[in-house]
């Protein structure tokens, strides 16, 4: 287990009245305590693990979900193989209830199976569950998924959406990392990945620091959140976490948002263009590049363009519009056909 000193920053007293003045122009993770201490699924888990399992299937629409088990010796943690041709466990559709069936059955194991249902959309398969359970975030309209499992680790990765991870059953530890600490996480391939996100490929519980000495820099600017039942977590966007559920029952409700319309498309697709037009070039055409991007994305809230015309601007206006976009995403498109 990583020795980790700085702890996130807790406030007390935040509800869902009030969580919005309070993260509008928060760049740093926040531990809100007991955020959620009256929410129904909160008080059921805390009565016990098969009250919480109640309420779960009291509200569940009986879909399949999209579950994982892994073997005992993986020790939860949700990884490649070792040949990294593929991944640690086995996955498929299964009725919920089979999954919190096994949970329970497991519950008292000294090393149970991992178990573990990963992000599923609260307004499919839990229609009722924000009706109930109220996060405040209704006017960021938030994707709000919930995730089931057992003692289960799941590596360091970074979201492009904002987040807020609320326990809502068992105890969660999130080991955070600012963005730019990529260099000394060792990521491993991209869109390969469980999950389909990219992660660390270092071990949290034995980190080999032979292999991966730079580690020890990225432990320097690390923060760690330890959250009970009932408490919530702000996740800024792109910050690296690394979630540990710490029960034989840990049921965790995220609610992702971003700052920008949809319209605006996903930065990764950027980065894939990116990839597949400029790293491939010698180093003194990257570099100038690179000023080219300072100047319309990086930096350009210090770029300044009043020698142009505003009706001339074009695409350099800011903010882009839904017109725009969509010609840049219809030039863009016709473009990479060639």
């Amino acid at each position: 287990m990583l020795t980790i000193e700085r702890q996130t920053k807790t406030i007390s007293g935040v509800t869902s009245d009030n969580i919005l003045e309070h993260i509008q122009d928060a760049t740093q993770p926040i531990v809100f305590k007991d955020f959620a201490s009256q929410w129904p699924i909160v008080l059921s888990g805390k009565i016990s693990d098969s009250a919480g399992t109640d309420y779960i299937r009291s509200i569940y629409s009986k879909e399949p979900v999209s579950a994982c088990l892994g073997d005992p010796d993986t020790k939860g943690r949700v990884f490649y193989n070792k040949e990294m041709t593929g991944f640690n466990y086995g996955g498929g559709k299964v009725d919920l209830n089979i999954v919190l069936d096994k949970l329970l059955d497991h519950a008292n194991d000294s090393e149970p199976p991992t178990m573990y249902m990963g992000s599923t959309e609260v307004n499919r398969w839990f229609p009722n569950f924000t009706s109930q359970n109220s996060s405040g975030l209704e006017s960021c309209a938030p994707l709000t998924s919930m995730w089931i499992g057992n003692q289960s680790k799941i590596a360091a990765h970074y979201d492009f959406p904002h987040n807020l991870a609320i326990s809502v059953v068992g105890q969660r530890r999130f080991t955070l990392f600012p963005p730019e600490q990529i260099d000394n996480l060792y990521v491993g391939p991209m869109e390969f990945a469980p999950g389909g996100q990219d992660i660390s490929l270092v071990d949290f519980d034995a980190p080999d620091f032979k292999k991966f000495p730079k580690f020890k820099q990225a432990i320097e600017a690390a923060q760690v959140a330890e959250l009970s039942a009932g408490d919530a977590l702000f996740l800024p966007s792109m910050w690296w976490h690394h979630v540990e559920g710490r029960n034989a029952l840990n049921v965790l409700v995220t609610h992702w948002w971003r700052d920008t319309p949809a319209y605006m498309g996903r930065p990764n697709n950027a980065l894939m263009a990116a990839m597949l037009s400029i790293r491939s070039l010698p180093k003194e055409q990257r570099q100038a590049w690179q000023s080219i991007f300072n100047h319309y994305i990086f930096e350009h809230d210090n770029t300044d363009l009043n020698h142009i015309p505003e009706h001339a601007l074009d695409i350099l206006k800011m903010p882009l519009d839904e017109t725009s976009a969509r010609k840049i995403r219809a030039d863009l498109l016709n473009k990479l056909k060639r």
